[in-house]
């Protein structure tokens, strides 16, 4: 198996992510035009019955197996990466059995009593296998992190993401002659199709390791030899028998709270769409209104604030075993430089989107959705998407330093304070939907600086603040630089002339990070393609 550094095994995962944030802007152009608004609406009815329950089933386990593993790893045990493995998988096969059951059998009721439209019925109905496809795929996931080897995790992500797209809309439009209900169910066995190639795609992966592990039986001479034959090969309920209950605990240990914060996330997530919703009407606004403006910085302005977050999730899933094995040796010193990665690499390459957002909100919105009137939700937000971006991998440190729980009570406070700041501002008729943003600012900003406090505390981290300093300028140079560009107005399209300027903006960006020394030598060199040519 290939083990990649952190920062490569980084930039697989960003390169994918890059791929699947890109991919996944078509059906949100393209569903609406086979099955309609409406269509959506019900496509989407389902989601956040889905997102709680995987929450349940994945919140922690892919977690627990990435880290541990990690340690394992480091420690050249094989026989525990078996062990933590298969517990791991038992418990989540365990968890999916039975949501997946509770959810067929309320699905009626859930259908008729909780919904506003009971034709989400079908979209139940196709959305259940995924609960068990998707928590054994977080599994395998999980596995092949903490061997730190990210190239199953970004080939099925990208299988899924490219498989999910085609057969959405092709079943949404074969299915749609039979009604609308069964055009949005149609779309919703696309995503099912998607999880169950990207599942084979690390089927695949985990088969051919097994073959290079059987092909070659010497190189686990060694973890033989250092076993005791009673331990090795236990009778039924011997030593190894026994030994399986701690890892049970101690993945459940580490999952509860991680699932609990996540669970934090989905419930906040859904409370705020109904306090929304509620504060706008005591705002005076028509319900009609107020469903189409949370609509529009749900479903149009947050994907685009988010669009940066393909690295930093790909940073955190790197973090957590390589943080892990430096934690297990006891090293500091590379948990340091880890952290001041990630952290850096958040920084350089969430700002010029955080430029390009907040000069050019209104041609964005207006070539991606022609609906130039929900700009300004994109330049109250932008902001703080720098705070969303180093918000990643704070968290994910925290995770793989045994500080879960921290990060669950500074996502509880985050969640509480956000809710009650919803009903306060977004009910005052002077600001509606814009005080619902002042909300989610204050807590995402929030969520991140406790993150950050908590780990100063722990480990003794501290980011170079020159970095921040020289970050600000360049984009303050890259932002003049850009709308320079666009004001020319030489090209005849408003999205050429957007594109162009943008591209010039970020030649002129990484100029300046090149020349303030933010970028070097040594950053470039682990480009790939292109990484050789700074190599000495």
């Amino acid at each position: 198996m290939t083990k990649q550094t952190f920062i490569k095994g980084a930039l697989i995962l960003l390169a994918a992510g890059i791929v699947n944030r890109i991919l996944a802007f078509v059906p949100r152009i393209a569903l609406p035009r086979i099955i309609g608004p409406e269509g959506v609406g019900i496509y989407q009815l389902g989601y956040p019955f889905l997102i709680v329950l995987l929450t349940l089933i994945t919140g922690g386990i892919p977690l627990a197996v990435a880290k541990w593993i990690a340690e394992a790893e480091s420690q050249g045990d094989a026989r525990r990466v078996k062990q933590i493995f298969r517990s791991a998988m038992a418990l989540t096969l365990m968890l999916a059995a039975a949501l997946t059951a509770l959810f067929v059998w309320l699905t009626p009721w859930i259908t008729t009593h909780l919904m506003t439209d009971p034709r989400v019925f079908q979209t139940f109905r196709m959305m259940s296998p995924l609960l068990l496809i998707i928590g054994v795929s977080s599994v395998y996931r999980g596995y092949f992190q903490g061997k730190q080897n990210m190239i199953p995790t970004a080939l099925s992500q990208t299988m899924e993401t490219v498989i999910r797209i085609i057969f959405a809309l092709l079943f949404a439009k074969w299915l749609l002659p039979l009604g609308l209900a069964w055009g949005a169910a149609g779309a919703m066995l696309g995503v099912v199709a998607g999880e169950v190639a990207g599942f084979a795609v690390l089927l695949l992966h985990y088969a051919r390791e097994r073959r290079r592990k059987t092909a070659a039986p010497a190189s686990s001479l060694p973890d033989e030899q250092a076993s005791p034959p009673d331990v090795r090969k236990p009778a039924y309920g011997g030593p190894a028998s026994a030994e399986r209950i701690p890892v049970m605990r101690r993945l459940v240990s580490l999952s509860v709270p991680v699932t609990a914060s996540r669970m934090i996330g989905s419930f906040s997530y859904l409370l705020e769409s109904i306090f929304t919703a509620r504060a706008l009407l005591m705002a005076g606004i028509a319900t009609g209104a107020a469903t189409a403006q949370y609509g529009a910085l749900q479903g149009m302005i947050i994907p685009i604030l988010l669009l940066p977050t393909a690295l930093t999730y790909s940073l955190a899933v790197s973090l957590v075993p390589s943080l892990s094995e430096a934690a297990a040796k006891g090293d500091k010193k590379t948990i340091h430089i880890r952290l001041h990665q990630s952290m850096r690499l958040a920084l350089v390459t969430g700002a010029p989107f955080i430029v390009v957002m907040l000069l050019f909100a209104e041609p964005i919105c207006r070539v991606l959705y022609n609906h130039a009137e929900i700009a300004p939700m994109l330049k109250w937000i932008a902001p703080v998407g720098l705070f969303i971006y180093l918000q990643a991998p704070l968290q994910a440190a925290l995770q793989a330093l045994d500080k879960p729980t921290t990060a669950l009570t500074n996502t509880f406070i985050g969640a509480v304070v956000k809710l009650v700041l919803i009903l306060k501002l977004a009910s005052m008729p002077e600001l509606g939907i814009y005080g619902a943003l002042i909300a989610i600012n204050i807590n995402i900003v929030l969520v991140t600086v406790l993150h950050w406090i908590s780990v100063v505390r722990f480990v003794g981290f501290r980011m170079k603040w020159l970095d921040f300093l020289k970050v600000g300028a360049a984009m303050l140079i890259m932002g003049a630089a850009a709308l320079w560009v666009m004001n020319l107005r030489t090209l005849p399209a408003l999205w050429l002339n957007l594109v162009a300027a943008c591209a010039a903006g970020v030649v002129v960006y990484l100029v300046l990070m090149v020349a303030l020394r933010i970028i070097d030598r040594s950053d470039a060199a682990r480009l790939p393609l292109i990484g050789r040519w700074f190599r000495s």
